[in-house]
């Protein structure tokens, strides 16, 4: 019989993490836009630093966003399921200790060191209790989860509702045993690295850009400058620029195939859905070698 959910309050932090996307996003498209007319110099650093610098971090505040959206917790008469984007913790209820508000400690809850609206996350020492791991996004509602392994502090919109909720569940017993499960982000790596598929692709990707990264840099020292459209035999020069906007090319393939890794781990937590992963991780690959097509025909291109 299912009881109930009590999702943690979402609002705030998807307005946040929606709002730093959105800025960094922009920064990095007027950043690589700046590139391709730039001229070699102060100007040309700044502006490929300025959009590595705003591209990095979109992964991991997409990843916040989506985890923070698909957030929940679930408690039947058997279980109480954390999940929070791939982080995953199935806690029998025979298992749960106690449960009780972080405003009951004795000693102060220290909060993640690295903290936002929307994401309380990571594993905190407490001198009590040990291990202490925070899958919360307020830190207002707090609520802690005593298991034997280690505590869990959890964030629901209405913390007394899920405690009165678990004392009920407690009280009419489980009706079905059930397995605690433990599941983190990094076991999707792990599990998709045993696929010699997966191996091959992703080793494709990361030396066809390793060998794009060091072919550029070899061709700007030697090559002044570089056709970025087509010539024409006998016709007017159309467009020279300096060979140092040669490093757009494995930036930007860098950049796809980072794009494509994490995509493509996104799809391979189901098995039904796996082909789409090694086809994300194939085009990855693909993308590479298309740049390194691009690269030699342009120094093959007379200027």
């Amino acid at each position: 019989m299912n009881i109930g959910h009590f999702p943690p309050p979402k609002q705030r932090g998807l307005i946040i993490h929606g709002f730093i996307l959105l800025v960094l996003v922009i920064i990095a498209i007027i950043g690589f836009v700046n590139l391709s007319s730039a001229e070699v110099g102060p100007a040309f650093l700044i502006s490929l630093l300025v959009s590595l610098a705003a591209f990095l971090p979109i992964p991991f505040f997409l990843y916040r966003t989506y985890a923070l959206w698909r957030a929940d917790y679930y408690m039947d008469r058997d279980s109480l399921a954390i999940h929070w984007g791939l982080r995953v913790e199935d806690i029998p209820l025979t298992d749960i200790e106690w449960i009780r508000p972080a405003d009951d400690l004795a000693h102060p809850l220290s909060l993640p060191s690295f903290r936002w609206p929307g994401g309380l996350l990571g594993v905190r020492r407490h001198p009590d209790m040990g291990l202490v791991e925070f899958l919360a996004a307020d830190p207002k509602k707090l609520l802690l989860i005593a298991t034997a392994k280690r505590v869990f502090v959890i964030s629901p919109d209405n913390p007394a509702a899920l405690a009165q909720t678990f004392a009920r569940a407690t009280e009419l017993g489980s009706i079905t045993p059930t397995e605690a499960k433990s599941v983190y982000p990094s076991f999707v790596v792990t599990q998709a690295w045993e696929s010699g598929l997966a191996r091959y692709l992703w080793l494709s990707a990361l030396f066809l850009n390793l060998g794009l990264f060091i072919w550029a840099s070899l061709i700007i020292p030697s090559t002044p400058q570089v056709a970025l459209s087509p010539q024409f035999v006998g016709g007017a020069l159309e467009r020279s620029v300096p060979s140092s906007q040669l490093i757009l090319f494995p930036v930007a393939s860098l950049l796809l195939s980072i794009t494509g890794w994490i995509a493509g781990l996104y799809f391979y937590r189901w098995e039904h859905e796996r082909v789409l992963a090694f086809i994300v991780w194939g085009s990855s690959a693909l993308t590479g070698l298309l740049f390194l097509l691009a690269v030699l025909f342009i120094i093959t291109t007379p200027v």
